[in-house]
């Protein structure tokens, strides 16, 4: 048992998978972070976005009768 806890101890061969995973889920709790702090103005970003496309879009139906 010693001599199993002592290679486990000193095996390496998952430490960089582990560490990729700790760097993206750091990354996530940024994201997440920021669209809760910013939430509403990108909400209200996009929102303007749809608003100018429905009226080009509807300049362009309007223009083809």
């Amino acid at each position: 048992m010693k001599k199993f806890l002592a290679w486990l101890k000193n095996e390496e061969s998952g430490q960089g998978m582990v560490e990729y995973g700790l760097i993206v889920a750091l990354i996530v709790v940024v994201i997440v972070a920021v669209i809760f702090a910013f939430g509403d103005k990108i909400k209200e970003l996009f929102g303007g976005i749809e608003t100018k496309m429905d009226e080009g879009l509807n300049k362009i139906e309007g223009a083809g009768e």
